[in-house]
């Protein structure tokens, strides 16, 4: 049989004052992030006074990361007296559960550090000219960027890293809830069996949670099945999506087919015309049922024919996708700025044609002083 260590065992103690001394390096390097995020603020923005950087939403951040980093199991031996009411609703089970137990399930919220390592560390986010680009669309490289990002380089992966860490996390801590009263799941792989159907919203009854704690998770559990297999089918949908080059293939292959069922039943439409037309006026004796026959097949081929043009409209509003209106867009856009161009060249002749008309003016002014000298002139030549 396995050793089992004690609370009062010096591995224990020893095994705490380790968490402690993690503890207090990990507040360290938090604070000393947030004072670089301020330093970095500060010479951004050309601030003297540090203060002025700290603002109420920066302070419930620091506040609140201090506070689920601190959490955690204490050095020594203390204990409390847990009561809890069986499914049955009747039976009472009391247990005396350590203190480590409430401390040690808050440390898992830590794990909001592993977005912050892949944001400090990552190549795709700390490259430069990232930064630059992102800062040019007024992008924030935060953890929800982080998370979007990967969920679109590899989403299948994300999610599966995601269900089974969700899974192991569910596991022991409703083993550690649910241990002290029952003794199936001092077994983790029974908590996994629970945590399991319940994620997939089977739920056998089998083995079910007696303590708050337990329900709690199962709740969670619960939730976190339904929200999953929603992502799921998102990014099936998303693959199972064709890209661009196969929707324009696709959309010449349905237009050709299109086209040659509507000539078909252009043909079909004539030569019912022309049957109708046929025994009608041209045989002796008409024969109604023909006639009657040529006429439904005409109103068939008609109608046939208005579902393949009402189905190449709609082939055609489908092929007006995001990507083609800003292929559009762009059109338009060189277009404007052609136009503008050509607009600044004729406000430049313009100008020229300005310019020649002033001296033309001035020139037109300047004449009846010069006719009336050349007058002058011959008059006093003339006596």
């Amino acid at each position: 049989m396995a050793l089992v260590y004690t609370k009062e065992s010096y591995y224990s103690k020893a095994l705490k004052l380790l968490i402690t001394l993690s503890t207090v390096i990990l507040l360290g390097l938090i604070l000393t992030y947030h004072a670089l995020e301020i330093q970095l603020f500060v010479v951004d923005n050309c601030i003297d006074d540090w203060r002025i950087a700290v603002s109420c939403r920066r302070a419930v951040q620091l506040t609140a990361e201090l506070g689920v980093c601190l959490v955690h199991p204490v050095p020594g031996s203390f204990y409390f007296t847990w009561t809890a009411v069986h499914s049955d609703g009747h039976e009472l089970s009391t247990a005396r559960v350590p203190v480590d137990l409430i401390f040690a399930l808050p440390m898992f919220l830590r794990l909001y550090l592993i977005c912050r390592v892949m944001l400090l560390h990552s190549r795709l986010f700390t490259d430069a000219s990232s930064r630059s680009i992102g800062a040019l669309n007024r992008i924030n490289f935060n953890t929800r960027f982080v998370l979007k990002t990967l969920m679109t380089i590899c989403p299948g992966t994300v999610l599966l890293v995601v269900m089974l860490t969700m899974w192991v996390i569910a596991s022991w801590v409703l083993r550690a809830c649910e241990s002290y009263h029952d003794p199936r799941h001092k077994n983790l792989l029974n908590s996994m069996w629970m945590v399991s159907i319940t994620f997939l919203s089977v739920g056998y009854g089998d083995i079910v949670p007696h303590t708050y704690c337990g329900r709690g998770i199962a709740i969670c559990t619960g939730v976190m099945g339904s929200g999953c297999t929603a992502l799921v089918v998102a990014v099936l949908a998303r693959k199972l999506e064709l890209t661009r080059a196969e929707k324009h293939v696709h959309n010449f292959m349905t237009d050709n087919q299109l086209s040659k069922r509507l000539k078909n039943s252009a043909a079909n439409v004539l030569r019912e015309t022309w049957l109708i037309y046929k025994h009608t006026k041209l045989v002796p004796s008409v024969s109604p049922s023909k006639v009657r026959s040529h006429q439904r097949k005409f109103l068939q081929a008609i109608h046939s024919l208005r579902q393949i043009k009402i189905d190449q409209r709609k082939l055609t509003d489908n092929a007006n996708t995001l990507v083609d209106m800003a292929k559009t867009q762009t059109n338009i856009y060189d277009v404007v700025v052609e136009m503008s161009i050509r607009q600044t060249k004729v406000e430049n002749r313009v100008d020229v044609i300005e310019d020649h008309l002033r001296r033309i003016q001035l020139q037109l002014d300047c004449l009846p002083s010069l006719i009336a000298e050349r007058l002058n002139r011959r008059q006093q030549n003339a006596t």
